[in-house]
């Protein structure tokens, strides 16, 4: 048995027809005497409802998917580097493609007959946040077979301001050094030392600019992973929500059951003994009937 094509067909199912289907297969693969078939499919997971969401988008949006691959690797690449530049413009890309691929997302689950809350919906941007950040993450979700949701991925490395590339400001030495006479000529006015004050504050000013969007898009990133990783919480606290009214519901059922169970049991308690009485009054008559004959014969 083929498990890579097992895994592809069971995660491109709806979260309420995984289990039974992935069971079958293992059935399957027992019978046909495969243990290590069976074992791999037996592992696979049951994918969370915003798993689900996501790989529904990567396998009916492929297109759309390369380029949220891309970028991520845009990203990382600029992070390992600190390329400020580059890293500024894919950040601010980012977020508006997270936004717009949950949404599609929702859309295509909703097409499915799985729509999804908000909650779910904050877990889907919190999954392509990690696919950005985290190439296992975005490995499994290209694939279309996440079952969870990852980790909320809190920015990436910090971009250190040193590393931003700054115009280099003139060295005041060389600013307030007075310029040398020429050889020839009729002698030249020095420069205004306000003006050269000026230009230096310019090129400090430029340079401050530079480590401030370095900065702000850092925080920027963090801000965006804080927000996944909250919304991440909403959605596995509606989880649990919905596991313990589930849950809830099967003790109620089966509270009704067995209190259906000892009522019946009590009927069928009393109508032995109801039988019983009658077969010892049947019993009875029957000595009284013998009794009977034997006088009669004597």
């Amino acid at each position: 048995m083929d498990v890579e094509e097992v895994a592809g067909e069971l995660y491109g199912l709806k979260p309420g027809e995984f289990t039974a289907a992935r069971d079958a297969y293992v059935d399957r693969a027992r019978k046909a005497r495969d243990p290590e078939a069976a074992k791999a499919i037996a592992s696979l997971r049951k994918p969370v409802a915003a798993a689900w969401a996501a790989n529904l988008l990567a396998r009916r949006q492929p297109e759309a998917a390369e380029g949220l691959l891309a970028l991520g690797r845009t990203l990382r690449e600029a992070h390992r580097t600190l390329d400020a530049e580059q890293l500024r413009a894919a950040s601010a890309q980012q977020h508006q493609l997270v936004t717009a691929l949950a949404r599609t997302a929702a859309d295509l689950a909703a097409e499915a007959g799985q729509p999804v809350s908000d909650a779910v919906l904050y877990a889907v941007e919190q999954i392509l946040h990690a696919v950005l950040a985290r190439p296992d993450v975005a490995a499994q979700w290209a694939a279309g077979r996440l079952a969870k949701v990852p980790e909320a991925t809190v920015g990436f490395p910090a971009v250190a301001p040193e590393a931003v590339a700054a115009r280099p400001a003139p060295a005041r030495a060389r600013a307030e050094k007075p310029p040398k006479e020429p050889a020839k000529g009729p002698p030249k006015s020095p420069p205004k030392a306000s003006s050269r004050l000026r230009d230096l504050e310019v090129e400090q000013a430029r340079a401050a600019a530079a480590d401030a969007d370095a900065e702000a898009a850092r925080r920027a990133q963090e801000l965006a992973g804080i927000r996944t990783a909250r919304q991440g919480a909403v959605a596995a606290a509606e989880e649990a929500g919905e596991r313990v009214r589930a849950l809830e519901h099967d003790l109620r059922e089966a509270r009704r059951r067995k209190q259906q169970a000892a009522a019946e049991a009590t009927k069928a308690a009393q109508a032995v003994t109801a039988a019983e009485e009658s077969v010892r009054e049947a019993r009875r008559a029957a000595e009284r009937a013998r009794r009977e004959v034997e006088r009669l014969e004597r």
